[in-house]
């Protein structure tokens, strides 16, 4: 290649012919390398367009860009084998480039088949238990990843700078006080971490999970290394640290199942006929698409002295549609009660009374009037 880019150099200096030729050597082993980039994943696209799987898409989807650099790096790399000056310069930023370029594609590699298992776990079917928990501990494990990948990249960039490694082999000698003063003002960030890889491992928690934390009802939207991000069903975000879902106690609703349990409290008059309100519930909520067939019932649970408490049971699918079904129940029952049961609503049978009067008796009349005139001749 030398010899061939010689013809066009002219009559230089020997500095400057050095140059253009590490230039021109420079220039064209990037252009053979981005046209061979080109080529190689066009193919690549044509092959994995008639699969029907995703997860080869997603690989060349996510391999292109690092994989443009790498190439780029390998043209300048062969042409650097051909002349000297683009040969010094080039072992000088290798040392960088080649293990950024490694850690980029690593971490491309990792991504995709992350990406991938995601594909493969639908969480909008009715039962999403299990694909919910797939995409909790891989969104996890990707993150960790992730910080371990980058974690060793830099710290192979770093390991080329001489200087960098000299400091290294000097603090050696300080290990033991350098681990302390480090583990000390890392410990919360090393325990975020442990605490996130935990819940990847024992899953008190899930994306799409419906939680209630510091009295909030709300949804898991995400979960970060070292926080946890509810969506409150009033659209607000609330930023909850991990270690709280492994130290304090929280509720978890969708934890096992999905389907729940509710219930609407009517509290009616005690000559109330419960059988015709047992039989309208039924029907009530047999016809509602929300109702999940499972469970359903009517009790009088409690009884005052001015009602009686009746419980009106259902099941649902999942949380949105028990609180839907509920709203409909607690509306639906009572126009019902309104409207054919008028007499069932509760009546306040506690009446005032107007003061009593005391009337004397004749008897106790004279009683009176005899002790009056007795102390009144006593005292004449």
């Amino acid at each position: 290649m030398a010899d061939w880019i010689e013809q066009f150099t002219g009559r230089l200096p020997a500095w400057g012919e050095q140059l253009m030729i590490a230039a021109l050597a420079a220039v064209i082993g990037i252009a053979v390398a981005l046209i061979a980039h080109r080529v190689l994943f066009r193919i690549l696209r044509k092959v994995v367009s008639g699969s029907q799987s995703e997860t080869d898409d997603i690989l060349v989807r996510r391999l292109a860009r690092p994989a443009r650099y790498a190439f780029v790096a390998l043209g300048v790399a062969y042409a650097a084998r051909e002349t000297a000056v683009l040969d010094v310069a080039w072992q000088k930023v290798s040392g960088f480039v080649m293990p950024f370029l490694l850690g980029w594609i690593v971490l491309a590699l990792m991504r995709s088949f992350v990406e991938a298992m995601m594909v493969r776990t639908d969480i909008t079917v009715a039962d999403n238990r299990n694909a919910r928990r797939r995409r909790t501990r891989l969104a996890i494990l990707s993150r960790i990843g992730t910080f371990v990948i980058v974690f060793i990249t830099v710290a192979l960039m770093l390991f080329a700078i001489p200087g960098v490694r000299q400091i290294g082999i000097t603090l050696m000698a300080s290990a033991g006080l350098a681990a302390l003063a480090v583990g000390a003002a890392a410990q919360p960030a090393l325990k975020a971490l442990i605490g996130g890889f935990q819940m990847a491992m024992t899953e008190p928690i899930a994306i799409d999970d419906v939680v209630i934390i510091d009295g909030e009802w709300g949804r898991i939207e995400d979960i970060r290394t070292t926080y946890v991000i509810v969506k409150i069903w009033d659209e607000r975000r609330l930023i909850v640290p991990s270690n709280k879902f492994l130290e304090n106690t929280f509720q978890n609703w969708t934890k096992q199942s999905a389907q729940l349990t509710g219930t609407v409290m009517l509290y009616l008059d005690h000559a109330a006929d419960v059988t015709p309100v047992r039989a309208e519930f039924e029907r009530q909520v047999t016809a509602d698409p929300r109702w999940d067939k499972r469970a359903q019932g009517v009790q009088v649970t409690d009884m005052s002295d001015d009602s009686i408490e009746v419980r009106l049971l259902m099941t649902a699918r999942n949380s949105g549609d028990l609180f839907d079904l509920r709203c409909a129940m607690r509306e639906g029952m009572l126009a019902w009660v309104r409207r054919e049961m008028p007499e069932a609503l509760r009546r306040n049978r506690t009446l005032p009374t107007a003061p009593v009067e005391l009337a004397a008796s004749p008897s106790m009349a004279d009683a009176i009037a005899v002790a009056g005139e007795g102390k009144h001749t006593g005292s004449g």
